[in-house]
């Protein structure tokens, strides 16, 4: 027996779809699985939470301890994404201002909560222990540095990091002919 769970426990999850070659930690927690859409080439390492509606693409990582809370506004990660260890995607937030009441066991009327699409375009990476927040759109080939909070879209081929997250500097871009090399 592995670490992750085989073809027939993969149906017995309920996911809504998964390509080949995915590999998910049997100590991940899949909260709302018929709503999670995995493509091909996958890894989700041991310890990890996916709740809501999300849908990934091919060769993406998502490592130890990474919590992706999508709820209905949902995550997207396309291509070649990579989450590391102990980073928190919230497509959804309650406001802590003090005018409304926060958590799940209060009535929702009660609650004011914040709640848009996360996306993650394709080659983009994020250090570990990242916060994403709600809304957030990080372009194509941003890098995000550890321990930093990305509060807003960011620029295409791009490294942020911080609290709040801010544009550092250029990053090379990843040779469209490795990408093709790969299989499907």
């Amino acid at each position: 027996m592995t670490s992750f769970y085989n073809e027939e426990e993969l149906y017995a999850l309920g996911l809504h779809h998964w390509g080949n070659d995915v590999l998910i930690s049997r100590n991940a927690k899949l909260y709302g699985a018929h709503r999670i859409s995995i493509g091909n080439h996958v890894r989700i390492d041991d310890f990890c939470i996916l709740s809501g509606t999300i849908n990934i693409g091919n060769y993406v990582h998502i490592a130890a301890s990474a919590c992706l809370f999508a709820g209905d506004a949902g995550i997207i990660l396309e291509d070649y994404v990579g989450i590391s260890s102990r980073s928190a995607l919230y497509a959804a937030t309650d406001d802590y201002s003090g005018k409304a009441m926060t958590n799940p066991m209060v009535p929702e009327e009660l609650r004011c909560v914040t709640a848009a699409t996360i996306r993650l375009q394709r080659h983009t990476l994020v250090g570990t222990g990242c916060t994403v927040l709600p809304g957030v759109t990080l372009a194509e080939g941003t890098s995000v540095g550890a321990m930093s909070l990305i509060n807003r879209d960011t620029l295409p081929w791009s490294i942020y990091y911080g609290v709040p997250a801010i544009r550092h500097k250029e990053r090379d871009q990843v040779p469209l002919a490795l990408c093709t090399q790969l299989p499907e």
